[in-house]
């Protein structure tokens, strides 16, 4: 019992179960953005966006192939909004702050351990390196 104690009270675990309670808040708030805003955007160019009144009918069966098309549409939107509203602003800052991270440390040219820029001689085979300026 005190295994199974020691991995739930793991951070990754506690973070796994933060991530996913905020992860369905969030689409909570991608669901309404898309339904509320984008969707009747839609339909005031092109008319309006619901296909689920399409369907085939085949003997007594019917086929709502409307209904898929609307899921298809709402997923190509939500993705759209994700991928412009969240991953390419977080790519453009990750992207900034790395840039911005610049190494602190070089190779030694004789043995290639790795040593401080401003160093003037390497720690670990001794030999006399030239100082970069930080």
């Amino acid at each position: 019992m005190n295994g199974f104690r020691k991995f739930l009270t793991q951070g990754s675990v506690i973070d796994l179960a933060v991530a996913v309670v905020v992860g369905a808040a969030f689409n909570a708030i991608v669901q309404s953005f898309v339904a509320d805003l984008l969707t009747p955007l839609i339909s005031a160019f092109g008319g309006l966006p619901d296909f689920s009144t399409l369907k085939v009918t085949i003997g007594q069966s019917n086929f709502m192939y409307g209904n898929f098309i609307n899921a298809v549409i709402s997923f190509l939107i939500v993705a759209a909004v994700l991928y412009f509203l969240v991953v390419k602003p977080y790519t453009h800052f990750r992207d900034r702050s790395a840039a911005k991270i610049e190494a602190k440390t070089r190779d030694c040219p004789e043995c290639l351990s790795e040593i401080p820029k401003a160093a003037s001689r390497c720690a670990f085979c001794s030999e006399e390196v030239t100082p970069v300026a930080l």
